[in-house]
C-alpha cells in the first residue's frame, strides 16, 4: 500500500469535491430570493466537507485528525438536512435528494471505517 503524502490523494476528499461541485450545479437554479438563504447555507455545508478532511489530514495526531473528521460528519447530515428541505421546498427533485443524499451516505460510511482505523 502506498503512503498518502497530500490529502489531495484520499478518496474522502476527492469525494467531498465531487458533492461541492454537485451542490454548486445544483443551487445555481435555486430561486434568487435564496442566494444568502439555503443556498449559501448549502454550499457552506458542502464545501466544509472537504476543507475539513484537508485540514485534519495536515494534523499531527490521529485524536486532532478524528476530530476533523468527526465535523466533517456533522456537515453531511447538516447537508444531507438541506437537501430534504430544498426538495420539500420544491427546488429539487427527487432523483437530485436520492443521488446527493447517497453520495452523502456514502462518504460518511467511508470516514466510519476511517475512524475506526485511527482509534
Amino acid at each position: 500500500m502506498e503512503k498518502i503524502n497530500s490529502f489531495k490523494q484520499l478518496k474522502i476528499w476527492q469525494k467531498g469535491i465531487e458533492i461541492v461541485k454537485d451542490i454548486y450545479r445544483l443551487t445555481k437554479i435555486f430561486p434568487k430570493e435564496e442566494l444568502y438563504n439555503l443556498t449559501s447555507q448549502m454550499r457552506r455545508s458542502a464545501v466544509s466537507i472537504p476543507s475539513n478532511i484537508a485540514e485534519g489530514f495536515k494534523r499531527y495526531h490521529n485524536k486532532e485528525y478524528s476530530q476533523f473528521l468527526h465535523i466533517v460528519l456533522g456537515s453531511t447530515a447538516e447537508l444531507e438536512t438541506q437537501l430534504i428541505i430544498a426538495k420539500e421546498l420544491s427546488f429539487i427533485d427527487k432523483e437530485d435528494l436520492d443521488r446527493l443524499s447517497e453520495k452523502a451516505n456514502h462518504l460518511s460510511r467511508m470516514i466510519a471505517v476511517l475512524l475506526k482505523k485511527l482509534k
